[in-house]
């Protein structure tokens, strides 16, 4: 199949062949003809399997076919959890309008107002912005929700996690009048998110869209096993220094890990620049660029940037901690083997990791390889996943569970006093 075959507007298809994208991915080729037939969408598929483009092109195509007939307020709305996949969701859409006189813009946090004025203030048919800054000119009146036609939520579980789903409301609240709703992510699971899914989509259409084989053979996973804090460094160190690691991101838990681990690099003689959240938006843009143009060639990075690098030539990821769910796992190797490319997903596994590496494992359907670095070969065995307790139920506990029967009341039976008395 063919772009050409979803029928869509003339401008789109040149946009994507001057783009050099000819054949749409297995999740273009499902949710797109659902959304042209004006369906509402709930779709997963896995990270870098071009979910930006299933939710682009049916927007775009919407405008294109029912052109407005005056400025006004932007008919499509684009909520997504980072200021870097805001900025890059951004950079498609301009290419894709380019030779159209559709208009878009973004509104994220880290930047004022003023550089930010046009597009609250001025004709403007796409918006791509991240919860809390949008809901911030919400309140404020200087954002009009009244002319959204297409919402789009993209990676709506990142945002639930993020603790965003109460702006998540509020936005779609504001935003009632819509025609459509897509909610895309790679991974649709939790109670919290079908809870969300069920209050702002209608009779949705869901697809999902597993990666097929070719794509998945091309992240190669495996394990370094770690004795220590100590070792697990080392095997960093010396992973990173190996010829072949291009373009390498390293996720860590937390900002005070981050920055103890950036400090160690750079005294073992490794250059490298890190990500956060709470980062000024300039800092954010000049450590990726350094990134991009290969001033350094190693990012340090908490899961704020899972979602939020789009660097084709990334040819490492290493988990240098362990995340805390399996599908977070997934978000940060879809950093690697992009655009065709192959990759590697590395981790680095402490015997308190061994729990979440099983979650991964099961996630994934598949064990993953362990290997050493002759040098480096760990002392100890891999630890054991410790087994779930049995819950012992003791008669104490089960006198505890019983319902406290009321005491019986110590009063006489029969008639009361009063009674006695007034029968005398």
């Amino acid at each position: 199949m063919s772009f050409a075959d979803l029928e869509l507007d003339p401008q789109l298809i040149t946009a994507l062949q001057q783009m050099g994208l000819e054949k749409p991915t297995t999740i273009q080729q499902e949710a797109i003809p659902h959304a042209l037939d004006g369906k509402d969408l709930m779709a997963s598929s896995a990270t870098g399997t071009g979910k930006t483009l299933a939710f682009l092109l049916p927007a775009i195509e919407h405008m294109l076919n029912f052109p407005r007939r005056k400025p006004g307020s932007p008919r499509v709305l684009i909520l997504t959890p980072t200021r870097e996949l805001a900025v890059q969701i951004q950079v498609v859409a301009n290419q894709l309008t380019k030779d159209t006189s559709l208009k878009v813009g973004a509104i994220i946090g880290g930047i004022s107002y003023e550089t930010q004025e046009a597009v609250l203030t001025k004709n403007m048919d796409l918006v791509v912005a991240t919860p809390g800054r949008l809901m911030e000119y919400i309140q404020e009146e200087a954002f009009d929700c009244r002319e959204i036609e297409i919402l789009v939520l993209d990676e709506a579980d990142r945002m639930l996690d993020m603790g965003f789903i109460g702006t998540m409301e509020k936005i779609a609240e504001e935003a009632r009048w819509r025609k459509q709703t897509f909610l895309f992510s790679a991974t649709l699971e939790g109670s919290g998110l079908n809870k969300f899914a069920a209050q702002v989509l209608k009779e949705p259409e869901q697809v999902h869209a597993a990666a097929p084989r070719s794509e998945r053979g091309k992240i190669m996973q495996w394990v370094h096993l770690a004795d220590n804090a100590e070792h697990k460094f080392n095997l960093l160190v010396a992973t990173l220094k190996k010829e072949e690691v291009q373009h390498a991101v390293v996720f860590v838990k937390t900002r005070d890990r981050l920055t103890e681990l950036v400090s160690k690099l750079e005294e073992a003689g490794i250059k490298c620049c890190f990500l956060r959240g709470e980062m000024e938006q300039a800092k954010r843009t000049t450590a990726i660029m350094r990134f991009k143009t290969g001033k350094v060639n190693v990012l340090v990075a908490t899961d704020v940037a899972a979602r939020g690098i789009d660097v084709p030539e990334i040819s490492h990821v290493i988990n240098y901690d362990m995340p805390r769910t399996a599908d977070i796992y997934l978000h940060r190797i879809g950093r690697t083997a992009r655009g065709g490319r192959k990759g590697v997903a590395l981790s680095l596994v402490e015997a308190h990791d061994v729990e979440i590496l099983g979650k991964v494992e099961r996630y994934m359907k598949e064990p993953i390889k362990r290997r050493v670095i002759a040098d480096l070969k760990p002392k100890n065995k891999e630890a054991a996943v410790p087994a779930k307790k049995k819950r012992v139920v003791t008669n104490a506990s089960k006198a505890a569970k019983k319902p406290k029967q009321k005491k019986k009341s110590q009063k006489a039976k029969g008639k009361p006093d009063w009674a006695a008395k007034k029968a005398k």
